[in-house]
């Protein structure tokens, strides 16, 4: 599994424009999964069903990973709609993003280059608008500890931004936190070190 952090959209961006009195209007949104790119596909092909075309490409995890990526020209010719999109999705570093690009024909053809200009230009145009975030890839952390230990702990925990996620105090104190998957391995030995191998360290495992 790949730890490291990645760029995904902050918010829903679009971009509008005209080519030969034909409509060309980009939707991005921000998709964390297959299913949801999907649903966000057929949202927008409801809200624009008297539109000609509405094609759409997906990059539905990290930004190389080609096995959550999709396209379709929707009965555009073929390569002039779908591939343009993923093509700017995919070089654009972000991931868990889908374009949809609805096509309001004007009744002027545009010819193969124009319509892979047209679809691969409105995603480069509305990817210009998009604003992102950094993805931290996290994990959940067991903590056993002494009771002394817990200021110590909690140093700890701020040095590693590790966040307290659910705490049971009984015997001993168990803390369940949350950290960066990339951060676990010097936490851990941290912990270890600092508590004399007192403090137990375990992961959860992931659903």
């Amino acid at each position: 599994m790949n730890d490291q952090p990645f760029l995904v959209p902050l918010e829903s961006a679009r971009f509008e424009e005209e080519i030969k009195k034909s409509v060309f209007i980009t939707h991005l949104a921000h998709t964390p999964s297959v299913e949801v790119a999907k649903k966000f596909i057929e949202q927008i092909k409801q809200e624009h069903s008297s539109a000609r075309h509405n094609c759409w490409g997906f990059v539905a995890g990290r930004p190389e990973d080609s096995m959550k990526w999709g396209f379709s020209d929707d009965g555009e010719p073929s390569g002039t709609a779908g591939k343009p999109i993923l093509a700017q999705l995919s070089g654009s570093g972000v991931g868990e993003l889908t374009a949809v690009v609805t096509r309001y024909s004007g009744g002027i053809k545009l010819g193969t280059g124009g319509l892979v200009k047209a679809y691969g230009g409105g995603v480069q145009q509305a990817l210009k608008l998009l604003q992102t975030i950094e993805k931290k890839i996290t994990t959940n952390l067991r903590l056993e500890l002494d009771y002394g230990f817990m200021p110590i702990a909690q140093s700890i925990m701020t040095q590693y931004d590790a966040q307290e996620v659910q705490a049971n105090y009984g015997v001993q104190v168990e803390l369940v936190v949350e950290i960066e998957l990339r951060q676990v391995e010097a936490f851990t030995q941290t912990v270890i070190n600092k508590s004399g191998a007192k403090a137990l360290v375990s992961k959860i495992k992931d659903n």
